[in-house]
This record gives structure tokens, sequence and C-alpha cells, in this order.
């Protein structure tokens, strides 16, 4: 069941990360490479942190309202195409990553094992910038036509490569919390996907052959973009590394691989 795989990951992600010393460590190196701050990042001028600039949604501000307008759009979908347990799933699938993330944050420790600094204290596991465009593209593609999914996916993909780099490499979040949130939004796509009845359930996603490695290299060219910064190579590589691993994992999750992963049903005895 992919959405325990998912799950598996998640926690592993965790522990390694932020309860081993040498996790903790090496995230925190990161943010010694360079200045502090973010007007270093080539993205910064489009965060919303910049005084009087507008940001690329969910950044800054516009998170609220772009999780607000995604859920509509699935809404207004879900209505025109009279696909009712689709609907629903993407719904859950949104709420549950939004609603997961902000419990999870609240709840998992952070602990102190190398004496780092108050200001890399905070706890951010996982990402909520990241959160919203892995569960909205996740969603969308439940409740778009069969023959649109891929491009719709495309899209999303491409959005959280740029999101999740920006996030990344600005300081706002350490690259574990960034897969941290894809790797949720995945699992709560695998759980949605499980538990729709077969005939609701989305099949195989057909995809023009290339459409994965143009959609996949694109993304990485986006993440080296939106993960650049002026004063340090490697946390820019890192970041864009980050930003390309999330991108691939919604994908894969999306278009990758069949998405009608229902239970089995024990078959009529005759």
């Amino acid at each position: 069941m992919p959405a325990l795989l998912y799950t598996l990951g998640f926690l592993t992600l965790y522990l390694l990360a932020i309860c081993t010393p040498w996790g903790q460590r090496a995230e925190n190196a990161l943010f010694g490479l360079g200045s502090e701050g973010s007007e270093d990042a080539w993205i910064y001028p489009l965060s919303g942190s910049a005084y009087g600039s507008t940001p690329l949604p969910p950044l800054e501000l516009s998170a609220k309202p772009t999780l607000m307008v995604g859920l509509a759009v699935i809404v207004v979908l879900t209505l025109v195409r009279r696909c009712w347990w689709p609907g629903c799933a993407a719904l859950g699938v949104v709420i549950l990553t939004t609603g997961g993330k902000e419990v999870l944050k609240s709840t998992l420790p952070r602990p102190d094992l190398v004496g780092a600094p108050e200001n890399l204290l905070d706890q951010g596991f996982p990402s909520g910038h990241t959160a919203i465009p892995a569960a909205l593209t996740l969603a969308a593609v439940l409740v778009v036509s069969p023959r649109i999914r891929p491009y719709i996916a495309t899209a999303g993909v491409l959005w959280l490569a740029c999101i999740a780099a920006a996030s990344a490499t600005m300081g706002g979040h350490r690259p574990s919390e960034v897969l941290g949130a894809t790797l949720l939004a995945c699992a709560c796509y695998g759980l949605a996907t499980w538990l729709l009845p077969p005939a609701a359930a989305p099949g195989a996603t057909r995809s023009p052959r290339a459409l994965p490695v143009i959609t996949l290299t694109v993304a990485l060219a986006i993440a080296l973009v939106s993960g650049a910064r002026n004063d340090t190579l490697t946390r820019s590589l890192v970041s864009a590394a980050t930003a390309f691993i999330c991108a691939a994992l919604v994908w894969y999750a999306a278009v990758g691989r069949p998405a009608h992963t229902a239970r089995r049903t024990r078959p009529a005895l005759g």
C-alpha cells in the first residue's frame, strides 16, 4: 500500500533528521552557509518578504487565500463533473494534509541535541508552504478528466518545485521539513485512493511518452533557479535537490503509477 510506504518515509525522515545529533548538525550547518536572511536568494523579490512585493502563492500572506481558492476550484470541478466520490477524496487529501501539518507541527517534538542557537529551535516540521501545492496538485488529479490529468500534474509539479526550493533556500524551512510535507501529502493521497470504491477510483493514467522526462527536466531547472543564492553554492544545490525530489515524489504518486489502489475484494464463490 503506497500510503504506508509514504508514512514510513515520513517517520524515517523525522527520526533521522530531527531526532539524531548528526541530522540536526547537517541541517543547522546549512543556515551557517552564506549571510543571514533571504535577501541573497534569487527568488527573494517574488517571495513577498520584500516591502511592497507580491508573493508567489502560497508564500507569506498568500497561503490561506491560495488554499481557499484551491478548495473552491475542487468543489466546482466536483459539481461540474459530478464525480462525487473522487471529489470527496480530493477534499480529504487537502484537509488531511493541511490539517495534519498543523497537528504534527504542534505535537512532534524537536529536541535540542546539539546546543543549537535559539532561532533554530522552532518546530517547522512539516512545511506548510510546501504542503499546500503538493496537496492541491494531488487533489486536482482526482477530479479532472483523465485526458488532461497528466498536464494538470505537470503544472502542479512545476509549481511545487518552485515553492519547495524557495522555502528551503530562503531559510524558512529545512530540507527535511520540505520533504516531510511532500511525503505527508503523498500519504494522504495514497490513503484516499485506497479508500475509494473501485468504480470511483481513477484508473491508470496514460501520458505522452516524453512528458515525464520533459516535466522532471523543467522541474529541475525551476528548482535550480528558485533555490539559487548569490552567497553560497552548497545551500543553493541542496535546496534545488530537495525541491526536485519533492517534484518527483508527487509526479510518481499522481501519474507514475496506477492511481487505482483500492482494496481487493474477495472473489465470489461460484
